[in-house]
């Protein structure tokens, strides 16, 4: 059974840092995309970044601020989030594909990931 756990979610200051990390369970994703996603209260959910075999892609609200990275030896994506502002307040999601999107752009897109974590909450004081 697969399983995406994500943990590192808290309360922080407006342009402070926090580091989420979703480790997988169950098979690998070394070489699928990984992606992150995030949900403010009452909006739909939105694209934050995507990993896969070293090319990455983010938002542009969070380009610059935020670092997607992996360790396949603890089958662990991260995501470090920098200059932290109130607008990233969200349930954070780590999401994993196992289908192959030509271009990339597409992983933009949920619907494209197969599996889902289970969420952590971010929220960013004022």
């Amino acid at each position: 059974q697969v399983q995406l756990v994500e943990s590192g979610g808290g309360l922080v200051q407006a342009g402070g840092s926090l580091r989420l990390s979703c480790t997988a369970s169950g098979r690998t994703f070394n070489g699928d995309a990984m992606g992150w996603f995030r949900q403010a209260q009452g909006k739909e959910r939105e694209f934050v970044a995507r990993l896969r075999r070293g090319s990455t892609d983010y938002a542009d609200s969070v380009k610059g601020r935020f670092t997607i990275s992996r360790d396949n030896a603890k089958n662990t994506l991260y995501l470090q989030m920098n200059s932290l502002k109130p607008e990233d307040t969200a349930v954070y999601y780590c999401a994993a594909s196992l289908q192959y999107c030509l271009g990339d752009l597409c992983y933009r897109d949920l619907k494209w990931y197969n599996y889902w974590g289970q969420g952590t909450q971010v929220t960013v004081s004022s």
